[in-house]
């Protein structure tokens, strides 16, 4: 490729990216549901991670001008409110397999997403991780920002001939810029592997409060799976002594296969709310849909509101990707106002964005009837609500 060829079209490299990041995304008013909006766009992709982070660009070490260090997604990322900007803890994937935390920020929330600088280095403990991902950030009232993350390692235990056995473990780190990392102890929990750990935001009877997801292997949760609430002395030494299933798996239902805690639970005056992914198996392989509950104020660990069947599932494209058929959402923020920005993946590709509010979300956690789980049951649900629509509409005149 010669000088000019070259220069051409690094500049029009250029250009496409930043048209990417400049496009206004568009909030979707068909399809109402009263509980939440998608928007038109996703906030962040592959093409969205800085040209400086996958090319070469001088032509004497890159003549052909190729991506040299290629990212495969961008997913399930942490989120917050930081310093005036609203802030996403990426995980990225490169071509190679191995995902890493990066920062990506905006201004509203829902436009123009830009990567800082440079990726997150994460300090690594005395055992390597071979791969990080899927961190939850809690502004703790001790006054760390903490990130609570799945890392992986192959297991000791499999046979040479075995490249696939893996160990998921809590990864924990902490802090105050953003930038700047502690790197703090593995959880240790005495109930298998751990993923989809997530620090309560204030302490429990002194104590730090996490919800956990034990499982027995790497993949399937054995006999173990569901949301655990554990406490711990310590952040610095991380031991759960004992852990209580507080959201267990159901049979025939949205989380059926297992289920996890997605983001920090939000204080409200009715208690605390919660966003998880729950999944089952169907005809297509593993579906992965995100739902919610409620507990109570006083008492974190005691559910008080379990509304029916799923909260959001993937729709339209984002049923394609990676791994196809899911959603999954570790990060949402309550602006000042009340609203609600929901961040959620999509089948491990792209960051989208929903928004409610917490007033529709506390009335769509407390008035939605709980799964009755039998067909039986569910028809008098919906017989229910028919008559009383009926009711409604004749005594209306609409």
């Amino acid at each position: 490729m010669d000088k000019k060829e070259y220069q051409r079209r690094l500049k029009q490299l250029f250009r496409e990216h930043e048209a990417l990041i400049s496009k206004k995304n568009k909030r979707i008013e068909k399809d109402y549901s009263g509980i939440y909006y998608r928007y038109k766009r996703p906030v962040l992709t592959a093409g969205h991670i800085p040209l400086i982070w996958r090319y070469d660009l001088n032509p004497e070490t890159n003549p052909f001008l190729m991506q040299r260090q290629g990212i495969n997604a961008t997913f399930n990322a942490g989120a917050m409110a930081f310093k005036g900007r609203y802030i996403q803890v990426v995980r990225v994937e490169g071509w190679d397999r191995k995902s890493f935390f990066a920062v990506a920020e905006s201004t509203d929330g829902i436009n123009q997403w830009r990567f800082w600088d440079f990726p997150m280095s994460m300090p690594e403990t005395e055992f390597p991780d071979v791969n990080v991902y899927d961190m939850r950030l809690t502004c703790h009232e001790d006054g760390w920002i903490y990130g609570l993350f799945c890392t992986e390692r192959k297991d000791p235990a499999a046979p040479p001939v075995d490249t696939s056995s893996a160990v998921a473990a809590c990864g924990i780190a902490r802090t105050k810029d953003l930038i700047t990392w502690e790197r703090l102890p593995d959880l240790i929990s005495n109930s298998g592997q751990q993923r989809n750990c997530v620090l309560h935001p204030e302490f429990y009877r002194r104590k730090y409060a996490l919800y956990t997801r034990p499982q027995e292997g790497f993949i399937s949760v054995g006999s173990g799976g569901g949301i655990g609430w554990t406490l711990l002395d310590s952040m610095e030494k991380p031991v759960a002594n004992r852990e209580v299933i507080i959201d267990d798996r159901v049979y025939h239902t949205i989380k059926e296969i297992k289920n996890g805690l997605g983001p920090a639970p939000l204080k409200t005056d009715k208690g605390w709310l919660h966003l998880a992914h729950g999944v089952r198996m169907c005809a297509a392989g593993l579906r992965y849909v995100l739902y919610m509950f409620l507990t109570d104020l006083k008492k974190p660990y005691k559910v008080i509101a379990r509304p029916g069947g799923y909260f959001m599932a993937p729709e339209g494209n984002e049923r394609t990707g990676d791994v196809s058929n899911v959603l999954f959402c570790n990060g949402w923020i309550r602006k000042k106002n009340g609203d609600v920005l929901i961040y959620y993946a999509s089948s491990d590709t792209r960051m989208h964005v929903a928004e409610s509010s917490v007033d529709r979300l506390l009335d769509y956690v407390l008035n939605t009837p709980e799964d009755s789980l039998r067909t039986g049951m569910s028809v008098v649900q919906r017989n229910e609500l028919i008559n009383k629509n009926l009711v409604f509409l004749k005594n209306s005149g609409i």
